[in-house]
């Protein structure tokens, strides 16, 4: 992330950070650093599709700690407004190494590093129902949080090395040295504080001996997310900066070295072609490249400030000019986080990058099966007539397709902004072939996850037993149990839990389940992004218990995924299932989750009515595709 190798010479050289004890101050955070660091530092599973209770536990003591120390955080999420060629490279092989990650989960491997499709959505729901303030950006997120921060004189909390060159007055606090977690037992003049350490340009500067204007032009140089000169075909010649030694450390010294007798951007660029030496390929290219990575660390007119002060979207006339494309109304959506940031790539006619899960990768990525919702999502962006360049897996690669968008007939004349609810109603479900009658009787927040499985029942391939079915109901009842938390229902969730607890031992990962759950995932996420965009025609799943508003209690707080889908529930049931565990041991006499198990079968009960039944079909599918492995 930001600046290739600069984290690690900033941490050798440890003059470069002091100690500091922070508290009783403004804080901008770098939500996508946040939610990467606190998931990965918790004790997640990765190979079931994932949970998310350990998460949720670290982000409410992640902030409480912050109230604690009188710290007011704004988090920044990032949004989707920067794509540029040199960027999506990075992107490309990020998500390829992702690819790489989950086949090795697939194959029962312990391994770190794939996020769950819906952290970002999760993250944003916990982070409303505690009630701290956030923001979506619309464009790119790094140079928003630092505008922010030197507007309002506060430090930033990031892992990203970008600002360690970002000219931020009141610093940068490096995630890794804010030692959030001792808050509570550290205290100076009566309050507690978090020790940390910080950063400052001008500190780093007067120590390395140059001009703080010459620091972009040090990490564009260096090498970030938008520029790489070696791979350019424009290699450094190190002998100019390396006389004796040649590792990371000496390279960035030799570099700040080279910069310090320069006063200004131009003067450096200037003399950059000596540094590089001529080669075969055009030197204009490269001052371009080096041009754009130094722009990515001027400051934009501040848009958030707007935001948190008055709920405002930014004025359409502070967009830049690539953004214009963007329908007014969509902008105070986006920054709330109520949209998918990715609609901006869309409307842009951007490749749009599918996400990775534990599947089988010997079968088509399950956002094959949630395209023809996408298709829908597209065609009211783009018209009947429009194309999206789509990046997903194909077997253990990722390549792209051409993408149709389709407009249904219930939306042919229909403008976004102008929508009226029965016809957004008509066109989300007709897009999932689903009516409304056949969702009466549910709780009105389990709709929609309804609406997904019967989409899921019939275009998933090979298609789904009855036994997954039973297991992912009985998860939505789980979920059901937490959020109300009634004394009767003491025992079900008992028993459940469980089996969360103690899986049965030595049983090794079953591929088509993980496929099968991995599809069904898909399809709820087109689902939310799809009912987001129409403005939400049936409501959206509730995430966060109310209370966790007040309390900021880890275990209060249920989110979308405990809720709707917790893998290591899910797949362990499977197995008990498939060894003739009956339903009538799992679901008690409580007469209420059984009530809600029966209503979510009885509308369902028509996806698996037919020739044989679904459980004989499946197996018959399975057969199939077995048969053509061997071949």
């Amino acid at each position: 992330i930001g600046v290739l190798g600069l984290t690690r010479f900033i941490k050798d050289n440890g003059v470069f950070l002091t100690d500091y004890h922070f508290r009783n101050s403004k804080l901008i955070i770098d939500g996508t650093s946040l939610y990467h660091l606190l998931y990965f530092n918790s004790r997640v599973d990765q190979q079931h599709g994932r949970d998310y209770d350990d998460f949720e536990d670290q982000v409410c003591e992640f902030f409480k700690a912050l109230r604690d120390c009188s710290i007011e955080p704004y988090v920044i999420i990032d949004g989707g407004s920067d794509l540029s060629n040199k960027k999506f490279e990075t992107l490309h092989h990020r998500v390829q190494s992702k690819i790489n990650t989950a086949s090795i989960l697939s194959m029962g491997l312990q391994w770190k590093g794939l996020l769950p499709i819906f952290i970002k959505q999760v993250f944003k729901q916990v982070l409303s129902s505690l009630k701290v303030s956030f923001a979506q950006c619309i464009f790119e997120a790094n140079q928003e949080i630092a505008s922010l921060a030197q507007r309002w004189n506060c430090p930033v909390l990031s892992n990203d090395s970008d600002f360690y060159i970002f000219d931020i007055q009141a610093g940068y606090l490096p995630f890794s040295h804010f030692k959030w977690k001792n808050a509570s037992v550290q205290r100076w003049s009566s309050q507690n504080y978090i020790p940390c350490k910080q950063y400052t340009t001008t500190s780093f500067c007067r120590q390395v001996n140059i001009n703080r204007q010459l620091l972009p032009v040090f990490a564009a140089i260096a090498g970030n997310n938008y520029v790489n000169l070696h791979k350019m075909g424009f290699p450094i010649n190190r002998t100019r900066l390396l006389p004796e030694r040649y590792d990371g450390v000496a390279f960035f010294n030799g570099l700040l070295k080279w910069l310090a007798p320069f006063q200004l951007q131009q003067e450096a660029l200037d003399s950059v072609p000596l540094l590089i030496g001529h080669g075969e390929n055009n030197m204009d290219a490269s001052l371009q490249a080096l041009s754009l990575g130094i722009e990515m660390y001027q400051l934009p007119p501040d848009c958030l400030e707007r935001f948190f002060n008055d709920g405002n979207a930014p004025d359409p006339g502070l967009l830049q000019n690539h953004l214009r494309v963007l329908p007014d109304w969509t902008l105070l959506p986006l920054m709330k986080g109520t949209l998918p940031s990715y609609i901006i790539y869309i409307l842009l006619l951007r490749p749009v990058i599918q996400g990775v899960q534990v599947e089988d990768p010997s079968f088509p990525s399950g956002n094959t099966t949630s395209r023809p919702i996408r298709q829908v999502l597209y065609g009211l962006l783009l018209g009947e007539r429009g194309e999206v360049e789509e990046y997903d897996r194909e077997g253990k690669n990722l390549t792209s397709s051409k993408v149709q968008a389709i407009l249904p007939r219930a939306a042919q004349q229909l403008q976004l902004d102008t929508l009226n609810q029965s016809v957004r109603l008509e066109v989300f479900l007709k897009t999932l072939g689903v009516s409304q009658s056949t969702l009466n009787g549910l709780p009105p927040h389990l709709e929609l996850p309804v609406a997904v499985t019967r989409y899921w029942l019939r275009h998933a391939r090979p298609r789904p037993d009855l036994l997954l079915l039973k297991a992912l109901l009985l998860g939505l009842v789980y979920g059901e149990l937490c959020r109300k938390s009634q004394e009767g229902m003491a025992q079900m969730l008992e028993k459940l839990r469980v089996l969360i607890q103690n899986p049965d031992s030595g049983v090794d990962l079953d591929l088509g389940v993980a496929h099968a759950y991995s599809q069904w995932q898909c399809c709820l996420r087109e689902g939310l992004d799809l009912n987001q965009l129409l403005c939400f025609p049936l409501p959206e799943p509730q995430c966060a218990c109310p209370a966790a508003t007040q309390l900021i209690q880890p275990s209060v707080v249920s989110l979308l995924e405990s809720r709707l889908y917790k893998g290591t529930l899910v797949h362990p049931l499977v197995v008990k299932l498939r060894r003739g565990v009956t339903l009538d041991s799992l679901l008690t006499e409580d007469s209420s989750s059984k009530k809600l198990y029966k209503v979510m079968q009885d509308n369902l009960k028509d996806c698996y009515k037919g020739t044989g039944g679904m459980e004989e079909a499946n197996q018959e599918g399975w057969k199939q595709v077995k048969s053509c492995k061997r071949k």
